[in-house]
């Protein structure tokens, strides 16, 4: 680095998806880490600007990285409107139509559940590579490199819940309220954004992307199958309907429904906010701290 040249500039540089050059091992307590708070919020967010764009140009050298975000909401929403649409559909007092209306909202909250599960694989694998190692000795905010990942991972959750949209109404949704599909829309992001903060947890702390992906299946199935994103959860049986009312997906999914819809959406509105706020004040911290001082 020629001496006039700033640590950004030269992070922006290297936004290629080139490998990094090798370093040396990183102390338990980086010095970059210790700078953190002598680093303006102006210098934090030009740090972030940087290293979302090199998390760009890797996806654009790697487009197979995108192939979840696209391919899943096409599957799950042709997969549940024609094999369960029918038999469900009569349940809530209609047919195929009925469900369309009931499952397309339910299947943007769980867009950010399964977007998030890619976000520790992902984390980890940059450990593993080296990357986080080389990231860590320069004099840019830790937490910089986090929030550049939730940033592209948001970006992902969009264009995953934009193709869900437009094949929900090719199957034949009906939006009945567009503020309303917006405010689901930010509602939807907003929740993703704090289930990213557990997985980059997992990604920092396991010892293995397919450790990380197999305890974000263990998660997930029971979430997303254990709530109202699918189905009604009137004919469950009491104990797992006791769970459905915890679950913030359950939470998330009627919300959304109220909002693109109609329907009560205050209660899940609130509920849906507080998971958000919880979530984020106890896992943010928690994966920043166990970033700076990963061995």
């Amino acid at each position: 680095m020629s001496a006039g040249q700033s640590p950004t500039a030269t992070l922006a540089k290297s936004g290629s998806a080139a490998p990094l050059p090798p370093v040396p091992d990183a102390p338990d307590a980086p010095l970059a880490a210790e700078g953190d708070s002598r680093i303006s919020p102006r210098a934090h967010a030009r740090h972030i600007g940087a290293l979302v764009r090199r998390n760009l140009l890797w996806i654009r050298q790697d487009p197979e990285s995108m192939f979840d975000a696209v391919l899943m909401p096409v599957v799950f929403t042709l997969l549940f409107v024609y094999v369960f649409g029918g038999s469900i559909g009569q349940s809530l007092g209609g047919g195929q139509q009925e469900y369309v209306q009931y499952v397309v909202p339910g299947l943007m909250a769980m867009m950010g559940m399964n977007i998030a599960t890619a976000v520790g694989t992902g984390f980890n694998q940059d450990f593993q590579s080296g990357v986080m190692d080389r990231f860590r000795t320069l004099p840019i905010g830790q937490g910089s490199v986090l929030f550049a990942k939730i940033v592209v991972e948001l970006m992902r959750m969009l264009v995953a819940t934009t193709i869900l949209m437009i094949v929900g109404v090719l199957v034949g949704f009906d939006i009945e309220n567009w503020p309303g599909l917006f405010a689901a829309v930010g509602l939807a992001t907003l929740f993703g954004s704090a289930l990213m903060w557990i997985f980059l947890v997992l990604g920092v702390t396991m010892k293995s992307a397919q450790s990380v992906q197999a305890m974000g299946f263990l998660v997930l199935m029971p979430l997303q199958f254990g709530s109202s994103i699918f189905s009604p959860t009137g004919t469950m049986p009491g104990w797992l309907q006791n769970f459905t009312d915890y679950n913030p997906l359950s939470s998330l999914a009627d919300a959304a429904r109220g909002l693109m819809v109609g329907g009560p959406v205050t209660h899940d509105l609130w509920v849906t906010l507080g998971w958000t706020a919880a979530l984020t004040l106890v896992m943010a911290p928690i994966a920043i701290h166990k970033f700076r001082t990963k061995n």
